[in-house]
């Protein structure tokens, strides 16, 4: 089974997110910010990473950039989940090395579909 994180501050979001990954197949886990979120990705390794952009205490752009500074970490997809919607953002988060960024609210079979497209080709090693 592919485990992914969801690191998402908005309690109702990553609880609907999680909720809608786990019917799906997934194994799910969640994270309120970057901090919480990089342990989580330290201790078990997820497949994938569903991030926010704008979270307190370590943004989804800071955590990308420290995933980066890892050999072992950077090579984890990260697909943004956000309201944010301008296409500086996007471009932002895109040329930083995320996967994919889709924006809130959206329809939860969008990102579903990001996910299946991402892990699908992915190559494993």
């Amino acid at each position: 089974m592919q485990t992914l994180l969801v690191i998402e501050d908005n309690r109702t979001i990553r609880e609907n997110t999680a909720e809608f990954l786990e019917m799906e197949g997934y194994v799910v886990l969640t994270a309120t910010n970057g901090i919480n979120g990089f342990k989580k990705i330290t201790d078990f390794r997820p497949d994938l990473i569903i991030c926010d952009i704008l979270m307190p205490e370590m943004g989804g752009l800071d955590l990308l950039a420290k995933l980066g500074l890892h050999k072992g970490l950077k090579t984890i997809p990260v697909i943004f989940y956000s309201a944010k919607s301008e296409k500086k953002d996007i471009k932002s988060a895109m040329d930083m090395g995320a996967y994919d960024y889709i924006v809130k609210p959206s329809d939860l079979q969008d990102l579903l579909a990001s996910i299946r497209e991402c892990l699908g080709n992915r190559k494993f090693s």
